[in-house]
């Protein structure tokens, strides 16, 4: 009697637990059916790979070593000479694969900086080294290969097609845990000013990025790859529901660069620019809540000035995507190739207008053009280690006062990267009463205020 009454209650805790659920056919009590995302993971899963990468650290022995009459004292032989230990080192993020035939394979570029090896593996099992063909700083994308048959790729998206409240799903490797997948709405599109990269236009989703996550794929409900994880805002330590992802196009852009010339080259079309704000729309006579980005100047002889933009010519569209900020437009110009033509459309004195624009190669800012008023009297240059670099500088000028000295190599300003002009102009109009520079000289890093 008892084994029986022991029997039944044995049944009943397993028929309550959620264990039984589990072997219950996905049908509704009509035996309908019911969605799931398992067929399209079945054949998404495959595209995304784990990402290892092995660097090697260096730890320097006390000074004193080298002293002879330190080593004379402590009878440490002269032939003995300190040796640098090594260490290896292994961190996970994740990446997904775009060209099954080529083995090309695209992540976070922060996922593999600094590596002397990577290692790609895949949800098989199998695990291949892979070669890195080039990255993107400011964007974030790193490209790899690997030497591989029987990959899967995932197909691309068009990610300007994206809106707000479209399901996505984000597939990586958080924690080093293994492949998972988390799921969420697009919250939000054209994230920018954050101060995570260089160039921002953020998709904004909900659905869980945890660290590992970065480098994997984004899509959407048909398996297409909208956008590449690649930070969360985590004020408290952990997720709490706001995640960013890199537009595919944007990704797109610059993979296709990196593989074309092993590097990204960037252009510009020669405007200074600012955000509208309700005073401006008032004086410029705009609509109420007129979006766009204001003209402030336009550089001589460039592409612009050619198309026919004036300053005070408000930018509304590119290539017929609404342009909401400054940021958001530096973007989309920042990642279109040299050469490539846009299509700007925009308002002068009440009128839609557009002009074809084509991208051109960087130019120096002369001392005659300063990027911000506060630096006028100062001539910069792009500088080939990552910065921008002081060449001249008059030594009445504001900027002098305030401590920069030709030589100096800007780093940073007002709390952002800048390793190029462009990037610096952008994070310069941010502040127009005073400018934060970070300064590299003589190999030592400091702040000078310019007011």
């Amino acid at each position: 009697m008892k084994q029986f009454v022991g029997s039944l209650l044995t049944m009943l805790i397993l028929a309550c637990s959620p264990l039984s659920h589990a072997v219950l056919p996905s049908v509704d009590p009509q035996g309908e059916p019911l969605p799931s995302l398992a067929p399209m993971l079945e054949k998404v899963n495959p595209a995304v790979v784990n990402i290892a990468t092995y660097s090697t650290l260096q730890y320097r022995y006390n000074p004193l070593l080298n002293d002879p009459f330190f080593r004379r004292f402590f009878a440490i032989p002269d032939q003995v000479q300190p040796q640098m230990p090594q260490k290896r080192q292994q961190s996970a993020g994740s990446g997904v694969i775009v060209d099954a035939g080529s083995g090309v394979v695209i992540t976070n570029y922060h996922v593999i900086k600094g590596a002397d090896e990577v290692h790609v593996s895949l949800v098989d099992g199998r695990q291949f080294r892979a070669d890195v063909l080039g990255h993107d700083v400011e964007l974030d994308i790193a490209v790899l290969k690997i030497a591989a048959d029987n990959l899967t790729e995932v197909k691309l998206a068009n990610s300007s097609h994206i809106r707000v409240g479209d399901f996505v799903v984000a597939i990586g490797n958080p924690f080093g845990l293994g492949q998972t997948v988390t799921t969420g709405v697009v919250s939000a599109l054209g994230r920018s000013g954050l101060g995570i990269e260089g160039f921002e236009d953020f998709i904004q989703t909900d659905a869980s990025i945890n660290p590992g996550n970065s480098g994997g794929a984004l899509v959407n409900l048909r398996g297409e790859l909208v956008g590449i994880n690649t930070a969360i805002l985590a004020p408290s330590g952990g997720n709490i529901g706001i995640g960013f992802a890199i537009p595919i196009n944007m990704a797109k852009a610059s993979m296709e660069q990196i593989l074309q010339y092993g590097e990204v080259k960037r252009g510009q079309i020669g405007i200074a620019v600012q955000e509208l704000n309700p005073e401006l729309r008032e004086a410029l006579e705009l609509p109420n809540g007129q979006q766009g980005v204001l003209i402030t100047g336009v550089a001589a002889d460039s592409s612009a000035q050619k198309a026919g933009l004036n300053p005070g010519d408000v930018i509304t569209h590119l290539n017929g995507t609404p342009v909401l900020n400054s940021a958001q437009l530096r973007s989309r110009i920042g990642t279109r190739a040299i050469g490539q033509t846009l299509e700007l459309r925009y308002l002068r004195q009440g009128q839609q207008l557009t002009s074809k624009v084509e991208i051109e190669p960087y130019r120096t800012a002369a001392s005659g053009q300063p990027l911000h008023p506060l630096l006028a009297g100062v001539e910069l240059a792009d500088d080939p280690e990552g910065g921008v670099r002081v060449v001249t500088l008059q030594p009445n000028s504001t900027a002098a006062y305030s401590g920069l000295r030709p030589g100096d190599l800007i780093v940073g300003a007002n709390k952002r990267r800048t390793p190029n002009l462009e990037l610096l102009s952008a994070a310069l109009d941010r502040e127009p009463r005073s400018l934060l520079l970070q300064v590299s000289r003589n190999g030592t890093l400091f702040y000078v205020v310019v007011r």
